[in-house]
This record gives C-alpha cells, sequence and structure tokens, in this order.
C-alpha cells in the first residue's frame, strides 16, 4: 500500500531552503527503501516514525508538491509547499509595558504569523505564546531588567520587524515619615522609594489609601486610612508590580482614668499626676486648651505634669499622642484656695484614733472607724448608713494616716487673716484664720462663698475649738461644707444643739454634746470621740 501524506508543518519557507518541515502521514516505517521528494529534488530526512517524517527542505522556487515514494508500494498523493511565504509583520502589541518581574499576558497583532516558531522580548524568548491565528499571538512576557525592548517573532520564513514593548521596574519603599499614627487614619505620611511614577495603589496592612499624590519617581504623599491598632506593612503598586513592604504602627488612642489631685490655684505650678493607658509618646497635655509645658511621660500608663496657669473653674483635662488625643478628666482651678485633701479620711463621718463612745441614739451617714485603737461602743443604740464600722482595721488604718498628711496640710497653710475675737456675729469670706490660742464660738458665724462653690475656709486653732449652746455655722452663696475645714491643736467640744458645718481635724479629741447636728467629718488624729445624741454627716 502506498503511503499517505496529510500534513506539511510548516508548509512553506525560505526559497534557501535547509529549514525543517515534518511530515505527518501514514505507512512511513518498515517499507523498505525511501525517498521523500521536493518537486524532482530528493532530500535527506529522518523517519520518526510511522507517520511522522522530519525532512530537510532543499533549496529552490515557486511551489512545489512533496512526496514520498516506497520502493516497492508506489508514491504518496502529494502536498503543495511554497518556497518564499510572507515574513511576519508586527503592528502592535497590547498592553505595551509591563513589570520587569514578567508574568504579563500581551496580545501581538501583525501578519502572517501562523506556523511561529519564537516570540522574542529583547533577545529574551517569552514564557509562553500561542497562535491564535495569522494574524494574532497571545504571548506571556519573560522577566528582564527594566527599559523598552524590542518583541519579534519568528517563523520558518523569517523574523519580523520588532514593536516596542517598556519594562516597568518593580517598585521599592525605603522609608515612610512619620512612621507612625492614629488609627481613626487622616494622617499625612511621606513615603520614599523608586521606580514609583505611575503609582495605581498604596496599601496599609491590606487597607487601600484613597487619597495619596506621586511627586515624583522617587516619592509619594499619602493620607493613611483607618486602620486597627498594629504595626501593618505599606507597599506600593505600580504597573511593574507591588513593591516590598515598610512598617506603619498605628498607636492606640490614648484614654485617661483619673488625675490626682484634682484640683489646684489659678496660678498653676502644681504637680499633678494623670493615669490612663496609651500615654507613650505623649506630645502634648491641655487643661481646658491651655498646654502644660513641663510634663513627663513615666510609664504608658501614667504622666506627670505641672499645671499651667488659668482661670478658676473646672476644666478637662486631654493628652495627645501620636494615636490621637484622649478623652477628658476633670481638674478644677480653685479661686484663691485649694481645699485640704482629706485623701479617704473624708469617708468617714467619724474617725478617733483611741476610742468611739456614744450615748442616745446619734445617727452617723458615712463611715465610722477608730484606729490605732478598737473600741466603739453605744451602736446600738446609735446607727451607721451608708457606710460601715471599721474597729481597728485596715481600713481606719489608712483613713488615720490620710487624716494626719491633711493635718499637717491644714496647720501649714499660710494665713490670710488672725482671729482675736469669738467668731459670733461675724460675716467671713474665703480663706485662711489663724487663731494663736483657741477659736471660740458664740452664736451665729456666716461663711460667704460669694458665688464661687470652690470658695475654701480653713480655721487654725493653736489650742481648741468650743462652740456655746446653740451656736451656728452658716453657709451663704455657694459655701459649702465639703471646703470649710477646722484644724484644731488640741481639743474641740461642740456645745449643745449646736449646728455645725465643716470637718473638724483636732490633733487630741473631739466632744460632741447632745443635740448637736455636724454637715462635715468628726476627726480626732490622738484621742477619744465622745458623742451623744447627734446627727452627724460626712461629706
Amino acid at each position: 500500500m502506498s503511503p499517505v501524506i496529510t500534513s506539511l508543518t510548516p508548509s512553506f519557507g525560505p526559497p534557501a531552503g535547509f529549514n525543517s518541515v515534518v511530515i505527518t502521514g501514514s505507512g512511513f516505517a518498515n517499507v523498505g527503501p525511501l525517498t521523500v521528494r521536493f518537486g524532482t529534488t530528493a532530500t535527506t530526512f529522518t523517519i520518526d516514525s510511522n507517520t511522522q517524517i522530519t525532512a530537510i527542505v532543499p533549496p529552490g522556487t515557486g511551489t512545489v508538491n512533496v512526496t514520498v515514494q516506497v520502493l516497492l508500494d508506489g508514491t504518496s498523493n502529494p502536498l503543495p509547499y511554497i518556497y518564499g511565504g510572507a515574513v511576519p509583520t508586527l503592528t502592535s502589541i497590547n498592553p505595551a509595558s509591563g513589570s520587569a518581574a514578567g508574568g504579563a499576558t500581551v496580545v501581538l497583532t501583525g501578519t502572517n504569523l501562523t506556523g511561529a516558531t519564537a516570540v522574542s522580548f529583547g533577545g529574551t524568548p517569552a514564557t509562553s505564546f500561542t497562535v491564535n491565528s495569522s494574524t494574532q499571538i497571545t504571548a506571556v512576557t519573560p522577566a528582564h531588567s527594566a527599559g523598552a525592548v524590542s518583541v519579534t517573532v519568528t517563523t520558518a520564513v523569517g523574523t519580523s520587524n520588532g514593536v516596542a514593548f517598556t519594562y516597568i521596574a518593580v517598585p521599592t519603599l525605603t522609608g515612610v515619615s512619620p512612621s507612625s499614627g492614629a488609627p481613626s487614619g487622616g494622617a499625612v505620611v511621606v513615603l520614599t522609594g523608586t521606580g514609583l511614577t505611575g503609582a495605581t495603589g498604596v496599601s496599609f496592612g491590606g487597607t487601600p489609601a484613597t487619597l495619596f499624590t506621586v511627586n515624583s519617581d522617587t516619592q509619594i504623599t499619602v493620607l493613611t486610612p483607618a486602620h486597627s491598632a498594629g504595626t501593618v506593612s505599606i507597599t506600593v503598586t505600580t504597573a511593574g508590580g507591588t513593591s516590598n513592604g515598610v512598617a506603619f504602627t498605628y498607636i492606640v488612642v490614648p484614654t485617661l482614668t483619673g488625675v490626682t489631685p484634682s484640683s489646684g490655684p489659678p496660678s498653676g505650678g502644681a504637680v499633678v499626676v494623670l493615669t490612663g493607658t496609651g500615654l507613650t509618646g505623649a506630645t502634648g497635655v491641655s487643661f481646658g486648651g491651655t498646654p502644660a509645658t513641663l510634663f513627663t511621660v513615666n510609664s504608658d500608663t501614667q504622666i506627670t505634669v505641672l499645671t499651667p496657669a488659668h482661670s478658676a473653674g473646672t476644666v478637662s483635662v486631654t493628652v495627645t499622642t501620636p494615636g490621637g488625643t484622649s478623652n477628658g478628666v476633670t481638674y478644677t482651678y480653685v479661686s484663691g484656695l485649694a481645699p485640704v485633701n482629706l485623701g479617704t479620711a473624708a469617708t468617714f463621718a467619724v474617725l478617733g484614733a483611741a476610742t468611739v463612745t456614744n450615748t442616745g441614739a446619734t445617727a452617723i451617714t458615712g463611715n465610722l472607724g477608730v484606729s490605732p485603737g478598737t473600741a466603739v461602743t453605744g451602736f446600738p443604740p446609735g446607727t451607721v448608713t451608708g457606710g460601715a464600722i471599721h474597729a481597728g482595721d485596715a481600713v481606719a488604718a489608712q483613713a488615720r494616716t490620710d487624716l494626719q498628711t491633711a493635718y499637717t496640710d491644714a496647720a501649714g497653710r499660710t494665713p490670710t487673716a488672725t482671729v482675736t475675737t469669738d467668731l459670733g456675729g461675724q460675716t467671713l469670706t474665703s480663706g485662711v484664720y489663724h487663731a494663736v490660742a483657741g477659736i471660740g464660738l458664740n452664736g451665729t458665724v456666716t461663711l460667704d462663698g460669694q458665688g464661687n462653690p470652690n470658695a475654701v475656709f480653713i480655721f487654725q486653732a493653736g489650742t481648741t475649738l468650743i462652740t456655746g449652746a446653740s451656736s451656728v455655722v452658716s453657709l451663704i452663696n455657694g459655701a459649702t461644707a465639703n471646703n470649710v475645714f477646722w484644724q484644731v491643736g488640741s481639743s474641740a467640744t461642740l456645745g449643745t444643739n449646736t449646728n455645725f458645718a465643716g470637718s473638724i481635724l483636732a490633733f487630741t479629741s473631739v466632744t460632741v454634746t447632745g443635740g448637736t447636728t455636724a454637715n462635715g467629718d468628726i476627726l480626732a488624729l490622738n484621742g477619744a470621740i465622745t458623742l451623744d445624741t447627734n446627727t452627724i454627716t460626712a461629706v
């Protein structure tokens, strides 16, 4: 049976010949002597299998028939082979640029592309390519150094003209300034690097920045997007690919939980301690909009600050870090005098050192305690509401320690006036009133706050405080009992049915006689407290 030819690949080639053609068909193997002819010219060949021969094309012109002749079985059918087929041409490539890392899919258009055996990008073979038709090839770009290269297609007839393809360098990042900001975003940062021209995206830990400007090939200005606290990687994407990452830290917004002490003079200069979280890196501390010029960040949870001068009143204290501005905590600028800080002793309506003894139906609102002594008697019939009895326990011990501090503070205040006569019948404004000996009250003393709810009254008795029967401490125009302090050098006695206001800080003992009402704390640093059918309310 004669051999059969079904196809020639390629079916055309240059007149100079010596290119390879694959002949596909059947009846090629084990049939005895065999001859392959292009027209009348026999050529060299290799029998690859019974269905394939690879032949070397001899020189020629025009169109000739290719045949395979078997000596005993005859000659195959002919198939035409064309000498001098058209050289391929390229007219465009789309897209015309891509990453130097390669891997981009491009479409080449032109003519005579059938049978393409190679696609070259500046001498580097395409990673892969597919001939879609005689006018189109799809290719995958190989990696190549940045710059413009010539893309060519080769067929059996020859190599095409070149079309330009630009390899764009993969962008790199070398820095970001500043390198931290608030989780709320909105910070302006500058990225530096190379190959940033044409940036199409900037990412902060996977979150895209919605606003950025490419200033140059080496710089981008970007507005940070919102992101949870922590360190993220910033990358830039261009047609050349995605850059390496540089670190940016979203710093937690600071919070404040307290300020100690919580009040001070309008002149400023008081040392206060702020507590909270996220305080590291604080750049500013504000008191009602007035910046503190001196502060120290002790830790992530504490700042020590010198208060700035400010008008009297309550203000909001805030801390600013790269993470943002904290919530506010209140601080009161007290006009004239700062109150005496009683500490935990302020929760005690009655606090004695040796004993607390009661007779009758005394009503205590607040804590009742004794320390270092342990004896509390007369409860019942006396009652304690809004607090508890602390007889020689740790709570009472701490309160006595705080009382010692408060007593020292009150005794050390600089007097603004001297008391030389009985207080009865007098009207006094905020100040420190000092008596070398004792202070007496027979009648009514009026304490005038003059419209200032923070007005402070401090009385310093060198020896005793004694009130006569039915005496009164009257508070007007904003004066409050929690800002009235009676520092007594020895002991205090409140006469029968006295209506008293303010906290007594007695060095020795306090006696509260029958029917007396006290709107304030009764505190004895070293002695006993004696009660008799009284009403005492902690302030």
